[in-house]
């Protein structure tokens, strides 16, 4: 779960909007491509460059990238129809049948911060896998980008909707340049993102879309088991920021208190979780421990949950327990100190109860949360590349 770091600058960017409708008939179907926006256009030389200035390593640059924020048809929470954005990065070649990667973002609480709307860490994870010839589709999960609502932040289910849409969308959107994409999907994403990967790989295996076939995974330091989240909170940072948006965001979808200052000390915290709140506004306006941040009674129901929030949590562990037909690569740090790496051995153990072929790549004690992504990315793409 990564803090937003998002620049606000723009760099190269290129406002086009394209001859699309912005709205359609009732006869609309999921992933359905309503409009697209081009906001980067960028030759090898200069994707080279803008890697570089994000940390990431360019070594494996060999095109040019045409990055297009859409807006495309999916479904809410509860089934019903709305729209969702996402970043699509094009790699300038010829060829005709480009092969896949879906990059899975982490914690954004701020709409205004994810990949297609402005310069940063995750646009430019998207840009290194479009420089090597892979079309790649960084959805901005619901409530985020240019989606309407609240984001329901670590809801599983409906990241995979959302993003398997996204996937959908990218296939129109390249369809039009004569292009048909491999089936396959390689997965990555860091943080939430690397939750969200195990989700979403699950999805496409189990046939969540007939022309799309997972291809590999590579979570990155994700919180793959959220049930053991208050007791590991002591050791982590931010926690209590990830503790507050977690219990806004699972109250509008399952009901979790009747009112904000049922489980706040403070009520007005939930105001902060609307996304229109940068995180540098958010984070001096939390107290530093979880008896701080909840009522007591409240505080008691997280540390011994029953009911919908235990099913819920049950769930949200349970994605590292199926068998990919795919290899596993897990990367993680014991540096981390917002998601511990124990989340990522107790997923290589659940995949192992399953006979899964699974790895976890300690990435060094010197490592922390956003740095993971950084150093991992690079071996991601090389696992890719050999697959």
């Amino acid at each position: 779960m990564t803090r937003t770091r998002i620049a606000a600058a723009v760099l190269c960017g290129v406002v086009v909007a394209a001859a699309l409708p912005a709205t359609a008939s009732a006869h609309t179907k999921r992933g359905e491509l309503l409009e697209v926006v081009t906001v980067s256009q960028l030759d090898s030389g200069q994707v080279a460059t803008y890697l570089a200035n994000w940390g990431l390593d360019n070594s494996r640059v060999r095109f040019g990238v045409d990055a297009k924020r859409i807006v495309y048809r999916t479904i809410d929470p509860r089934g019903k129809p709305t729209t969702a954005s996402a970043l699509i990065a094009v790699p300038r070649n010829d060829n005709r049948s480009p092969r896949q990667v879906t990059w899975l973002h982490g914690t954004a609480s701020y709409r205004g911060s994810v990949a297609s709307v402005v310069d940063g860490n995750d646009r430019a994870a998207a840009l290194l896998f479009a420089s090597a010839g892979y079309l790649t589709t960084a959805p901005d999960y619901l409530g985020l980008g240019t989606g309407p609502g609240f984001h329901p932040y670590a809801d599983a289910p409906s990241t995979v909707t959302a993003s398997v849409d996204a996937l959908r969308a990218a296939r129109e959107l390249v369809a039009q340049q004569g292009r048909r994409p491999d089936p396959r999907v390689m997965i990555t994403g860091h943080s939430q993102g690397g939750h969200a990967t195990m989700a979403l790989g699950q999805a496409l295996q189990n046939g969540a879309d007939s022309r799309l076939r997972l291809g590999g995974l590579a979570p990155i330091s994700g919180p793959m088991r959220p049930s053991g989240f208050v007791e590991e909170v002591g050791n982590t940072l931010n926690g209590v920021a990830y503790a507050a948006y977690w219990t806004v965001a699972w109250n509008r979808l399952h009901h979790l208190y009747d009112s904000p200052s049922e489980a706040f000390k403070d009520a007005s915290i939930e105001g902060l979780f609307d996304g229109e709140h940068r995180i540098d506004q958010i984070l001096p306006k939390l107290p530093g421990s979880l008896s701080g941040l909840f009522q007591p009674d409240y505080l008691k129901r997280v540390e011994h949950p029953t009911g919908v929030l235990r099913a819920k949590l049950r769930e949200a562990d349970s994605y590292c327990d199926w068998r990919p037909r795919v290899p596993v690569t897990i990367y993680a740090s014991t540096g981390d100190r917002d998601v511990l790496i124990g989340n990522s051995t107790y997923c290589r153990e659940r995949l192992d109860r399953h006979h899964a072929t699974s790895t976890v790549i300690d990435l060094g004690q010197g490592v922390d949360h956003a740095k993971s992504a950084k150093l991992a990315l690079p071996r991601v793409l090389a696992g890719f590349d050999g697959s």
